[in-house]
């Protein structure tokens, strides 16, 4: 499935900046960053329940607002792109 991560972490903090950067990681493990705090991500069931995991540890929640949005398919039916595509399309094979 493709879920939409999207985070607002409290930065006003050295530990929020830290908490920030621990979030980032977390998703890029999962997904692509498309925006500063936003990431599409494809997962299984099993991967989701670990990702949201993952991130419920990182997180503050009586600071921190995250949100995962499961994408509804076929994406391209849905999903309008104005400007700067992302590097690499994470549904097509990645060639190095």
């Amino acid at each position: 499935m493709e879920i939409l991560v999207a985070y607002d972490v409290s930065t006003e903090t050295a530990e929020g900046q830290r908490r920030l950067r621990r979030v980032a990681k977390v998703c890029e493990a999962y997904g692509q960053r498309v925006q500063k705090s936003v990431f599409e991500c494809i997962v299984n069931a099993v991967q989701l329940e670990e990702f949201k995991h993952k991130l419920q540890r990182e997180m503050d929640p009586t600071e921190d607002s995250l949100r995962l949005y499961r994408l509804r398919e076929p994406r391209e039916r849905y999903l309008q792109v104005m400007g700067r595509q992302p590097v690499f399309d994470l549904r097509e094979p990645l060639v190095l």
